[in-house]
């Protein structure tokens, strides 16, 4: 029986239903646009939803309250016959994930554009073919936002692929504990559910192949939560080099070199974290009659558009900033400026703006950053100066039992304009907000020193490097 086929023409056409093709769906309708949203995955909502920041925060939240607990002796309190339920916890996650999808079903389907299931892929550069099983539909638009997101990278290690392994997908709905875990990768999804794992009561190897985890932060920064994961009990191998997985009696094996020594580690499970990839695949990119890839990303300038004018595109797929608030502005301005282009208006693209860019590690402690790191500001040659106050000497943090973290910022030479902050530490990631505002008016390292904060709070801690940094600009000057 032939497919039935249907044509349908609108100004723009967003690929992706997650956060971010939401996000540019929404801007192009406010700038008058009509817009089609194509969504092709199984389930409706989007990475960050159903696989990513919500399902992992969730399952890392059990994992703090459970060590909380078995901390309590340090705070004068006796607690018995506590365990962790894997399949419980693995429920909760199921029932808070299942009502945020929902949510965002609900704005999809009842959205001011028209919500299309299937299959994209681009028969020309104004054409897209969606399928969605025998029916498919001619789509066509003047303009088009990318915002496909992003897959776990291809496995390259010899022997994994037959051995069997679990990702950052099925890791989330595990409902057996494993006694012991490979971890490998030492990015922010390795660090998360290592730890995650470890506190559970999970014996945990991570093997990372830079010399640091979490490698876009500081040194210092990551030498720190190295620390604090061993605390935790996990065992960790970094600056190694991968050379094959397999199999040992019940047990799979990694083996890898390690400080010019052939080593090998034996589990339960192993946990492939290393990396995600722009999800480009099946979208027939070569149809549009120009490369728009380099490396595997979509190839973005600051307004969002690819180097064909009428496509644009945000969100994981860029591979720049693989965050869910970063994805989102991207999207706002990629569908504002696609309608633009589609409305034939007149009116300035609009430009993003990565000066606030920030990052959060959900570990314990949490690493939060904005801006840029002292490795990066040295890289742009730029003059600055920094200064770092640790947790273990600070009031409140000391009553609340902290043992790592710090906050560190770096300021210009000239005014002494805070250029980037990182904390390490409890409630790093709401605590990076102050910090983020004092920096959004260009804020210096004066005026956040003179910002009166109640005492005993982790907020005040931010004042220290502010006036260690006041200290060091004004010997500087004399």
């Amino acid at each position: 029986m032939p497919a039935s086929r249907q044509s349908q023409a609108f100004d723009v056409v967003v690929i992706g239903g997650g956060s971010a093709g939401y996000a540019a769906a929404r801007a192009a309708v406010s700038a008058g646009a009509t817009v089609a949203v194509v969504e092709g995955g199984n389930a409706i909502g989007g990475l960050c939803i159903l696989r990513g920041c919500m399902p992992s925060k969730t399952l890392l939240e059990s994992a703090h309250r459970w060590h909380a607990i078995r901390e309590a002796a340090k705070f004068g309190l006796e607690v018995r016959a506590v365990r962790p339920h894997l399949d419980q916890i693995i429920a909760r996650k199921k029932k808070l994930i299942g009502e945020f999808a929902a949510y965002r079903r609900n704005q999809l389907l009842h959205g001011k554009f028209t919500f299309l299931r299937g299959k994209a892929s681009f028969v020309d550069p104004h054409t897209l073919l969606v399928k969605n099983g025998r029916s498919e539909t001619s789509v066509t638009a003047k303009a088009f936002v990318l915002a496909t997101g992003s897959r776990i990278s291809d496995v390259n290690i010899p022997g994994l692929k037959e051995l069997g392994y679990l990702t950052s997908d099925t890791a989330l709905n595990l409902t057996r504990q494993p006694k012991s875990l490979i971890v490998l990768g030492g990015g922010v999804i390795a660090v998360e559910l290592g730890q995650f794992y470890a506190r559970i009561g999970t014996k945990v190897t991570l093997i990372q192949r830079s010399p640091h985890i979490v490698k876009d932060n500081d040194e210092e920064v990551s030498a720190e939560l190295e620390a604090a994961l061993r605390d935790d009990g996990m065992e960790l191998f970094t600056g190694t080099k991968l050379i094959s997985a397999a199999r040992k009696g019940r047990l799979k094996t990694a083996t890898f070199e390690h400080s010019g020594k052939t080593k090998t580690a034996a589990a339960e499970e192993i946990l492939f974290a290393l990396g995600r990839v722009p999800a480009v695949d099946g979208l027939n990119l070569p149809a549009l009659g120009a490369d728009i890839l380099q490396a595997g990303r979509v190839r973005v300038d600051d307004a969002l558009s690819t180097v064909l004018p009428h496509v644009f595109a945000a969100g994981d797929v860029t591979g720049l900033y693989e965050v869910v608030h970063i994805a989102i502005q991207q999207a706002e301005v990629a569908g504002y400026n696609a309608a633009l282009l589609a409305k034939e208006l007149t009116s300035p693209l609009r430009r993003i703006d990565y000066r606030l860019h920030s990052a959060v590690t959900f570990t314990d402690p949490e690493i939060a950053s904005v801006g840029l790191t002292a490795r990066a500001a040295a890289a742009e040659g730029i003059e600055f100066v920094e200064a770092s106050y640790p947790f273990n000497d600070h009031g409140k943090s000391i009553v609340m039992g902290v043992k790592h973290g710090f906050v560190k910022l770096i300021a210009e030479t000239q005014r002494g304009e805070i250029l980037g902050a990182t904390i390490i530490g409890p409630h790093a990631s709401d605590l990076i907000h102050e910090l983020i505002a004092v920096m959004h008016y260009h804020g210096t390292a004066a005026e956040l020193a003179a910002m009166p904060h109640y005492h005993p709070t982790l907020a005040e801690i931010v004042t220290y490097p502010a006036e260690e940094i006041v200290d060091k600009l004004t010997s500087s000057q004399q």
